[in-house]
């Protein structure tokens, strides 16, 4: 009877034949019920503060002579801010622009003559912040007396709007964990833990006033009338809970 020898290769290849497979699936208890919920809270308060933007653009034959000039009425209106109580702080250029004014020539038999330079005008844009709102309408008003004749862009805002989009914050969560409890109620399962949180918050945007060819009435209204109203905060929640089943 022919005997068989077992080699060392042989021998662990059989007995991988008899390892047992392990499952690479995961259990579907794993995965855990839960909802999500979005609600919005806001806050109103009345703004302490403005911030305006002045432009005075002025023209001339010649670079220079357009730059000298909007200097010279630059520097007027800023010391008329200052003459108001703003401190340099509240005071920023936020543009400065110099750029040539062009005439295109009629065209003549069929050729169209490059256009030619004619002159130059020069912006210079101050952002002010006028923490006195009852001076507002005459700080508008004195500002285009000195020769203003752009902007005028107004944002009403707070120094520190902390408070209020605390509450609003607040507000929008009470109300997520309220849908949430209704939600859960009305399918009849608990309501578990809070898994995630997130938030956006959203300040009020900038009121345009009167532009460039409004701002020439506003001269003849002593003091211009100016209407702050309220500020509006806003927090939007998303909210994660687990479900208890």
């Amino acid at each position: 009877m022919p005997q068989f020898r077992t080699t060392p290769i042989a021998a662990a290849f059989a007995a991988a034949l008899f390892v047992a497979p392990v499952p690479t699936w995961a259990a579907d208890d794993d995965i855990t019920p839960q909802i999500t919920v979005s609600a919005i809270g806001t806050a109103n308060i009345a703004p302490d503060m403005a911030v305006i933007g002045l432009t005075v653009l002025r023209e001339a034959e010649t670079a220079r002579e357009a730059l000298d000039a909007n200097t010279e009425a630059m520097a007027e209106v800023l010391a008329a801010m200052q003459a108001e109580g703003i401190a340099e702080s509240d005071l920023q250029t936020s543009n400065f622009n110099i750029q040539p004014r062009y005439v295109r020539p009629e065209p003549k038999d069929g050729i169209h003559p490059p256009p030619r330079i004619v002159g130059y005008q020069v912006s210079n844009s101050l952002t002010v912040r006028v923490r006195d709102l009852d001076r507002l309408g005459a700080i508008l008003d004195q500002s285009v007396t000195l020769g203003v004749n752009q902007g005028g862009g107004i944002s009403f805002t707070n120094d520190d709007p902390s408070a209020a989009i605390t509450e609003a914050r607040t507000k929008a969560m009470q109300a997520a964990i309220s849908k949430a409890e209704t939600l859960t109620e009305a399918a009849g399962i608990g309501l578990g833990r809070i898994l995630t949180i997130s938030e956006q918050s959203s300040e009020p945007r900038p009121m345009p006033v009167a532009r460039a060819a409004a701002m020439d009435m506003m001269a003849e209204a002593a003091p211009v009338p100016v209407a702050a109203g309220e500020n509006t905060y806003r927090v939007s929640v998303n909210v994660t809970f687990e479900l208890d089943q």
